[in-house]
């Protein structure tokens, strides 16, 4: 299918590829593919761009081959957005250089590195290029976002330590995105997700010497906490017995991460939720056992507190998801 210079197959492929040879076009193509972003290039003559994406749930993956040229997230564009997603970006090919929270970084083929849509961000690529671009929701990560934060525009090699299990896992993805719309679609993007939190709390217990004095500390109360989801009795008096500390102390811990103990604990048990829902493993299994699995013991409240949390019953959300919903790029 041919739009003015932008060429897209659509076919039993779940994968959409736009080759576009014009400059103009693939500035449109880019923010529609991701956030709206502000492209430029200093060769707009000779300029040519491929992208191929394909998605599972909310998690998208995308390839971009391309000339030189910069993308920027301003405030303004920021400002029309009212969903936050993380980009990660794995460097295939060619550099890059990513600034973001006044963090420079400078990108070569191996490297990755985390930015965050909702704060704005460059990216800078002088030469030829090709790199591949995880796009999630920031509460499919669980960590705080203040820890988060702190890798933003931060190089991880991809040749040590857990970089050097987590990246050859995305390069293979990469190369083979059609699965992401099979069967089993929703469970690599859950697995590459979760990868990639690992990799960021490796790469926080690395640098927890500067990271304040309760970072160990809330680290061992989020483990706690993701390890006792299924407890009724899960909450901040429990949670604070556990590790010694008041439960002053403990609201005081998630106060410093822009978030509370319960609303925590509610999120954690939501997203998990919602992951059984979407895996076709568990299709015939009842909306309210995956709920009092995790913890929902009221089934008409957990009704209530997911459809405020991801605008759907968990019934429609289970009924909803096609193949061509999971292929729908976010409009952030």
């Amino acid at each position: 299918m041919l739009r003015g210079d932008v060429l897209t197959t659509a076919t039993a492929d779940p994968t959409t590829t736009t080759v576009a040879r014009d400059f103009t076009d693939f500035r449109t193509v880019v923010s529609h593919s991701f956030v709206p972003l502000h492209v430029t290039s200093e060769h707009r003559d000779q300029f040519r761009g491929r992208i191929r994406s394909c998605g599972a749930d909310d998690v998208q993956l995308t390839e971009v081959t391309a000339s030189a040229h910069k993308v920027e997230r301003t405030p303004e564009l920021i400002a029309r957005a009212d969903r936050h997603y993380y980009k990660l970006s794995l460097i295939l090919s060619g550099t890059g250089l990513l600034v973001q929270d006044n963090r420079e970084a400078m990108l070569r083929p191996g490297d990755v590195a985390l930015y965050d849509t909702h704060r704005p961000y460059s990216l800078v690529f002088e030469e030829d290029f090709r790199t591949l671009v995880v796009m999630f929701p920031q509460r499919l990560i669980d960590l705080p976002r203040d820890l988060v934060g702190q890798l933003t525009a931060v190089p991880m090699s991809g040749k040590r330590g857990m970089g050097n299990v987590v990246v050859p896992f995305l390069a293979q993805l990469g190369s083979n995105l059609d699965q992401l719309g099979g069967p089993a679609g929703v469970r690599l993007a859950h697995t590459a997700v979760d990868l990639l939190a690992t990799l960021f709390a490796s790469e926080l217990d690395l640098a927890r010497a500067t990271a304040g004095p309760h970072h160990e500390l809330m680290r061992r109360v989020l483990a706690y906490i993701d390890a006792n989801l299924s407890s009724t009795d899960l909450g901040p008096a429990q949670i604070a017995a556990e590790h010694y500390i008041s439960t002053r102390h403990l609201h005081g811990l998630f106060h410093e991460q822009g978030t509370t103990v319960s609303g925590w604990i509610r999120t954690r048990r939501l997203e998990h939720c919602r992951r059984e829902l979407l895996d076709p493993v568990h299709a015939s299994r009842p909306v309210a056992a995956i709920a009092a699995k995790w913890g929902f013991v009221d089934a008409p409240h957990f009704s209530r507190v997911f459809k405020t949390e991801f605008g759907r019953s968990p019934s429609e959300l289970r009924r909803g998801l096609t193949v061509s919903e999971r292929l729908l790029p976010p409009s952030a």
